[in-house]
């Protein structure tokens, strides 16, 4: 492989996103995300610094990268994170930045991270009623999400997604005012189907959004649409093309065929499918001293091990990470 051929792993396909946590850390405490009481985190000495990170997407994107999404754990809670975007978004090859956050912390930080160069925003938000927002999370902390994302939708991020993950206790009122919270802010929703990793996924229970995006599609009259982005979700838009609403389905509909993408953690790990353990430590690496060179070389490596597809179906107990530690 040369620089000028780009990432193509086994199977032909371009791999020209990443996902990159910056901290495992969190201030929520999803039900469907982490264990009660868990403690396990990923200590800050482990953590890869900001050169360490420019360093590695840099040789990602000599080699065709193109897209980088802030994810985490809560990004926001990483401190000079507008630093760090800004860093990114200076590398040449990487055209588009954004940010995946849960929005409690955004009303603070939006002007700055527009300032860094942060292209879009997806926004974590399963429910729009206090108490149901309080048993999920484990916080009362809906209005800063609400006034992080009324400040996003002021200061121009566009699109603005919101990620809702659908379980058995989502009712259709919930998802109704979802959407209709969605039209009348015109930001994009996008319904997840839980990921089966560890006993936190698989405990949360499945739901499959075939039978809901039929039920939503005859309802609001909506069409095929395309939204920008890089992610997995197939769209529906209405007729008028102004509210679209997006499916992510890992497991009713998966997407490892067209899968563009890899998630690097905070302590350097590359996760190469969150189905599998395929992964490559970058960490040992940069700590040694490697050349830029030895470093692409080792990009070229990573990437070859990328698998198929997941296995969630045939092998759901094959993974025991969380998706805090992984990157969302």
């Amino acid at each position: 492989m040369t620089e000028s051929s780009g990432l193509i792993d086994p199977f032909g396909r371009k791999v020209e996103y990443i996902r990159l946590s910056v901290t495992d850390r969190c201030d929520l405490r999803c039900n469907y995300c982490m264990p009660k009481g868990f403690k396990g985190f990923e200590q800050p000495p482990n953590w890869l610094d900001f050169d360490e990170i420019e360093r590695v997407l840099s040789a990602f994107a000599r080699l065709g990268l193109a897209r980088v999404r802030l994810t985490g754990g809560e990004p926001l809670l990483r401190k000079d994170l507008p630093k760090l975007a800004a860093r990114i978004k200076s590398i040449p090859g990487i055209d588009d930045l954004s940010l995946s956050t849960n929005a409690t912390q955004l009303s603070k930080h939006a002007v700055d991270l527009k300032q860094a160069g942060v292209d879009r925003i997806n926004v974590s938000l399963d429910s729009l009623d206090h108490q149901r927002f309080a048993e999920i999370t484990g916080r009362d902390s809906l209005q800063k999400v609400l006034d992080g994302l009324e400040q996003a939708h002021r200061i121009g991020f566009a699109p603005v997604k919101i990620n809702m993950v659908m379980t058995p206790q989502t009712s259709e009122q919930e998802l109704d005012d979802m959407v209709a919270y969605c039209m009348d802010n015109q930001f994009v929703l996008r319904l997840i189907e839980i990921m089966p990793m560890g006993d936190t996924g698989r405990n949360a229970g499945f739901v499959d959004l075939q039978p809901i995006k039929q039920r939503l599609q005859q309802r609001f009259d909506l069409i095929d649409g395309v939204v920008p982005g890089a992610g997995p979700a197939r769209y529906l838009k209405s007729k008028d093309g102004s509210f679209s609403i997006g499916f992510i389905t890992p497991l009713s509909q998966h997407f490892c065929a067209t899968c563009n993408r890899v998630r690097l953690a905070v302590d350097g790990t590359l996760y190469l499918c969150l189905g599998n353990e395929h992964k490559f430590e970058f960490r040992p690496l940069l700590r040694q001293g490697i050349s830029d060179d030895e470093l692409l070389e080792a990009v070229q490596h990573a990437i070859t091990l990328k698998p198929e597809r997941h296995e969630f179906r045939e092998s759901p107990q094959r993974i025991v990470r969380f998706m805090s530690h992984t990157g969302g």
